[in-house]
């Protein structure tokens, strides 16, 4: 895997804005392929001339419905072109792009809609539309409700709707009546006006609008191709929501100033197929998908025959050795560096393939800390894995491990243009040209998270003597154990979820006596395994109370805790009836715990484990994705872990 040669740097200028540089790069691109999307499966390329035409009549049409310069256009819908030409086209005509999550419910949608005095809404089809329409009278500024997708739209008639078509027909009359409009809208933006209203994750409390400029932006995708360059050449798959910040800094930033193509899934359901198709030279994504590659692998480890998985651990276990090596920053012993190349064409070669990874130059991991056991597993067999460390309020990163330099317990390095410091109270601030402006409509909060030109992150860590940031943890997730025992939640969770069996894990004992866990079970896995060993079951809720399940997440859980301090290790735990979901309110939209509320939610459970009951009963409310709800009722089984060597 070669490194990218380093393109000629541009000067990010007050001027400078992303229409201004999207549209020199169109210019420059002409016929070149800037976009794919699978659809019905063929992959359509759209060429640079084609992008810059879509947008250029999409920013006129919104134009002459009455777009004004700093309007707010909220969208939702999945990661596809017209997303991407809509956005593109809200910013060129002087708007502020508002993204929402494709699976947001109707309170969310609403909340962000109106707090962000949204005037229209560019919603890709029936689905998202019924949600518009829906809380329409809700959202008084709410004007004009954009679609596009016209399967299921016959008879909506409602007098705010309008077809995405219509309205670059209209740019069209616009662009011939006035010849020249586009370029003087373009012209008009500065660098420091703001492009983007994103939202916070809301791990505690409604989310919070933060304001991007485009200098924020640009300045953060020429920082990070500063230390990792992509060619025009690349490409890059888009499948995390555009709502994520994450995926705005690789697809809007670093893709208009490398220019590489960007490809869109057919659907989400079929990402890792498609991944695999394309194979991208580079990704970004969060930890939960990397998890669910390393689950993936295992799950195919558990079927396979004896000799396919002894040749699996024999290479697994090469590739370990050499990720030690390149950890320790130490040269291989040619013995090693022979056996890595047999590992590597017997074995990793064909997995990378597999995952879609076989042309991979970086892969980053971002939005929470993955586990150092998932990073081992990755360089082991040949993946150039990077943990990024940043926030939606620093325009998305600030922290990055480079690719000669990498410790699998920190997150890397300050990006250029970027200082880090860590307070006297231990909080993680940093300053840099992609510093947001503030939060919309909040001037409380703003002045809590910015100080004297430092960002205040309200994350733990401490920066390690070779300049390494290491985060622990949220400054408010940090447990503290009732003997004064200190231990990170996210640290002990990412280890539970190395396991195939563990779908995610949600990890207690502040001010208590010990750490518990609460476990939901991978249900595709262990039913598996059920099914393997001849358990019957009739429901993931019946499956995750058998006692042989919990005896089995028992010795998956005795396997972590041999590898943690005493004060650390989970000494009680009991499974879910249900895995977390977002729509109950348990996950962020970006899959993060929300461990307030889980506190309350589950308060008789949690109870029950630290007052040495052995079951408890309990009943939940169950919110579908169309407001429906369901009352789930459930007998939990609490279950001791005892420590290595005891019986």
């Amino acid at each position: 895997m070669s490194r990218a040669a380093r393109p000629p740097e541009l000067e990010v200028t007050p001027e400078l804005t992303i229409p201004k540089l999207f549209v020199r790069k169109a210019q420059e691109y002409g016929q070149r392929v800037a976009i794919r999307e699978k659809e019905f499966g063929i992959w359509r390329p759209i060429t640079w001339a084609a992008y810059l035409e879509n947008v250029r009549l999409f920013a006129l049409g919104l134009t002459a419905i009455g777009l004004q310069p700093e309007d707010k256009v909220a969208m939702i819908g999945d990661n596809r072109p017209e997303g991407l030409f809509a956005e593109m086209a809200t910013l060129c005509a002087g708007g502020v792009a508002v993204w929402l999550f494709q699976d947001a419910l109707l309170e969310e949608v609403q909340y962000i809609v109106d707090h962000c005095d949204a005037r229209f809404l560019v919603a890709e089809g029936q689905e998202e539309v019924d949600k518009a329409l829906a809380i329409k009278a809700r959202c008084p500024k709410l004007s004009r409700i954009i679609w596009d997708d016209p399967k299921g739209m016959r008879g909506y008639q409602d007098p705010a709707l309008i077809r995405f078509s219509e309205v670059q027909r209209l740019g069209r009359e616009l662009a011939d009546r006035e010849p020249g409009r586009f370029e003087a809208l373009v012209e008009q933006g500065r660098g420091d006006d703001v492009c983007l209203l994103f939202y916070t994750s809301g791990t505690t409390a409604k989310p919070k609008g933060a304001l991007l400029t485009h200098t924020n932006m640009l300045k953060m995708g020429q920082n990070l191709l500063r230390v990792d360059p992509c060619q025009g050449t690349d490409d890059f798959v888009s499948f995390l929501p555009l709502a994520w910040i994450g995926e705005q800094m690789m697809s809007i930033s670093c893709g208009l100033m490398a220019g590489f193509t960007l490809n869109f899934p057919e659907e989400p359901e079929t990402v890792l197929a498609n991944l695999r198709e394309i194979g991208p030279h580079t990704i970004f994504s969060s930890a939960r998908f990397y998890e669910q590659m390393v689950r993936t692998v295992q799950v195919k480890y558990l079927d396979a025959s004896q000799p396919k998985r002894k040749a699996y651990e024999l290479a697994l276990g090469i590739g370990h050795r050499l990720a030690d090596f390149k950890l320790a920053k130490r040269p291989a012993p040619w013995i090693w560096r022979v056996l890595g190349l047999v590992a590597d064409q017997a074995v990793h070669r064909k997995l990378r393939d597999h995952l879609g990874l076989s042309h991979i130059r970086n892969a980053y991991s971002g939005g929470s800390a993955l586990g150092p056991d998932y990073f081992r597993f990755f360089h082991a067999i040949g993946v150039n894995l990077k943990q990024i460390y940043g926030q939606t309020e620093i325009a998305g990163i600030s922290v990055v491990h480079r690719s000669d330099d990498i410790k699998f317990d920190t997150v890397g390095k300050p990006i250029p243009e970027t200082e880090v410091r860590i307070t006297p109270e231990g909080e993680i601030v940093s300053r840099s040209p992609s510093t947001f402006k503030g939060y919309y409509k909040d001037p409380m909060e703003t002045a809590k998270a910015l100080r004297d030109g430092w960002l205040y992150s309200g994350d733990t860590g401490f920066l390690d003597p070779d300049g390494h940031l290491v985060f622990f943890d949220r400054t408010k997730d940090v447990f503290s154990l009732s003997d004064g025992s200190r231990f990170s939640p996210m640290f002990l969770e990412s280890r539970l979820k190395f396991s195939p069996y563990v779908k995610d894990a949600w990890v207690l004992g502040h001010l208590r006596p010990f750490a518990a866990a609460v476990i939901c079970i991978d249900g595709s896995v262990v039913g598996k395994w059920a099914e393997d060993n001849h358990i019957a079951y009739t429901s993931y809720s019946e499956l995750s109370q058998d006692p042989r399940v919990c005896t089995l997440i028992q010795a998956e859980i005795q396997r972590v805790n041999a590898r943690l301090p005493a004060a650390a290790r989970v000494r009680r735990f009991l499974n879910l009836h249900k895995e977390f979901d977002a729509d109950d309110e348990e996950l962020t939209r970006t899959r993060k715990l929300r461990r307030a509320f889980l506190e309350e939610r589950y308060h008789d459970p949690v109870q029950a484990i630290y007052n040495g009951a052995e079951r408890v009963g309990m009943g939940t409310t169950v919110t579908y994705e169309d407001g429906r709800v369901a009352q789930v009722k459930a007998d939990l089984r609490i279950v001791e872990v005892p420590d290595a060597g005891e019986r």
